[in-house]
């Protein structure tokens, strides 16, 4: 959908001015909704590897007559290419901003509700900039803010090591995770300032699409563990992702950072201090480079003790973290769809075609006793199946949306059922794929992971065709509105949590009781019989 854009100056109290725009159609000159982009919601720490800084209650985003410029993008931070969605142009390790799309007219007496959107990317690429909720809220009815952060990613937002541990505790800071610490500040903005642009704080829905579900998932579980007069999250919708494993702990990660100390030549005797001065000198491109080139070079979460508690999937098992979401009532939306392997295939697949290149593949991602149950579970006799084609994309792809999405999501539905908490679950499963998707994801891919992003985002920047937009009106977008603005009964339609909501590739919706689950569970339970990373498992990366 083409906009134009007209200028529309917003005051921000004591915090001064910002100058957005609000946008229309080009076709009609309709107007959709006003838009802020690049509202700084941190301040960039005085060096790499740090926490942001929360905005003093001084800080001014400018004067009525020179406001701040905030009709553009977010800074993106350095990051690897993939599908031609990373440039370089606006790259910046200072990208503590979001961008905002604000309903037309006056709020309700408390507020709008505000949906809390978190990008995707595998937590090594993607930025706020490639999403528009334009016609969301303009055409589809969302009468919601929605506000999209930059954070950082890969190497810049999750390396963790012993020398970080010190450095960290030498300025009274947490260590690891930065990445998710960026986010945690955005959405802490929000509640503290989202009543200056007429959105309801009480009302905030956390929602993420691939790893901006999994970030979503894991600040909900931050969420829960604090005290119910600081927790902000309402609601939350996980879109194509889950928690797969226990993030690894510290003595996994610090393999990784020798790794890329190795790599640059920064000599592993030096004292901490002077290891990290070594690596905070080399220019971001460089870095990134680098990163990328090691061995594990897919930069994930730690099991800090702070953010992510180490006990968090042994919570699963037990029941109590199913109990606290049920003490909390936090409803979730959470599905996939059909075909996701297909893309999943093209992230970094194993460099040859083998069994053994795909266990190492497997390994920058997952603690190395997941990889050796999941090498059994998949590939008992060490033989490529006979429904796959080869090792390097084709079984990759499907163990690795297996994990990503179809399995692991359900073995999550399961403990939170198990423990009490199926009344709070939303199941969808998408196999209709909108037009506008052949855009960026090949038809060949069928409903392939993030082609529904078009449908939650009701086109996201393109137009969906006439004929279209009552099928995913009346099958998702509707309900979804409807759990958004808070409402009980969304008319979703599921009795159960085997039961699924499913857009059929017909157009058609139909209420289905879930054909994989009994497979999942044998994965599911199969992988919590491994049981955590520790430092013996660890040594065997």
């Amino acid at each position: 959908m083409e906009t134009s854009r007209h200028p529309y100056l917003k005051s921000l109290a004591q915090h001064g001015y910002i100058q957005g725009v609000t946008l229309h159609t080009k076709a009609t000159n309709t107007p959709l909704c006003h838009y802020f982009g690049g509202v700084r919601y941190a301040l960039a720490p005085s060096e790499r590897w740090r926490r942001a800084q929360k905005l003093p209650q001084s800080y001014s985003y400018g004067t009525k007559d020179q406001p701040g410029s905030c009709g553009g993008n977010t800074g993106v931070c350095p990051q690897p290419g993939f599908m031609d969605l990373s440039g370089q142009d606006d790259w910046t390790e200072d990208c503590f901003q979001c961008n905002l799309w604000v309903p037309l007219g006056e709020p309700p007496r408390e507020g709008w509700p505000v949906l809390f959107f978190i990008h995707g990317g595998f937590l090594q690429f993607g930025d706020p900039n490639t999403f528009s909720a334009a016609a969301l809220l303009g055409d589809a009815a969302l009468n919601a803010i929605v506000v999209v952060p930059a954070y950082r990613l890969n190497v810049f937002g999750f390396l963790y090591s012993s020398e970080l541990e010190q450095d960290a505790t030498s300025t009274g800071e947490t260590v690891g995770n930065h990445g998710f610490w960026d986010q945690r500040q955005a959405l802490e903005w929000t509640r503290d300032h989202i009543a200056l642009f007429g959105g309801n704080a009480s009302q905030i829905t956390i929602s993420g699409y691939s790893a901006g579900a999994y970030s979503a998932f894991y600040q909900l579980a931050y969420d829960l563990q604090i005290p119910d007069g600081q927790s902000i999250i309402k609601r939350a919708c996980l879109w194509s992702n889950s928690p797969v494993a226990q993030p690894k702990p510290p003595s996994s990660a610090q393999i990784q950072f020798n790794q890329l100390l190795s790599v640059l030549d920064i000599p592993a005797s030096l004292p901490w201090n002077e290891k990290l001065s070594a690596l905070r000198a080399v220019p971001s491109k460089t870095l990134l480079t680098s990163a990328m080139s090691i061995d594990i070079n897919q930069f994930r979460p730690t099991s800090d003790s702070v953010f992510i508690q180490p006990t968090l999937f042994h919570s699963f098992d037990t029941g109590a973290f199913a109990r606290k979401l049920s003490a909390r009532n936090v409803r979730i939306l959470l599905g996939e769809c059909r075909d996701e392997r297909n893309l999943y295939a093209t992230w970094f697949p194993p460099t040859q075609n083998s069994l053994q290149s795909l266990h190492q593949r497997l390994l920058a991602d997952y603690p190395s006793p997941v990889v050796d149950a999941l090498i059994n579970l998949y590939y008992p006799d060490g033989r490529l199946p006979a429904d796959c084609e080869n090792w390097e994309t084709d079984a990759f792809g499907r163990v690795y949306a297996d994990m990503q999405v179809h399995k692991m999501q359900r073995g999550l539905i399961h403990s939170l059922a198990a423990g009490g908490a199926e009344h709070l679950l939303y199941r969808y499963r998408v196999e209709y794929r909108l037009k506008c998707a052949d855009k960026t994801l090949p038809p060949s891919w069928g409903v392939t992971h993030a082609t529904d992003q078009y449908i939650w985002f009701w086109g996201n920047g393109e137009v969906i065709d006439p004929e279209e937009k009552p099928i995913v009106r009346r099958a998702l977008i509707d309900p979804f509105v409807k759990f958004v603005h808070g409402e009980d009964d969304i008319q979703w339609g599921t009795a159960n949590h085997q039961e699924i909501r499913t857009l059929k590739p017909d157009g058609s919706v139909q209420i289905i009781q879930d054909p994989f689950w009994d497979e999942a569970m044998r994965v599911w339970k199969a992988l919590r019989e491994v049981g955590e990373p520790d430092h013996v498992s660890a040594a065997k990366l």
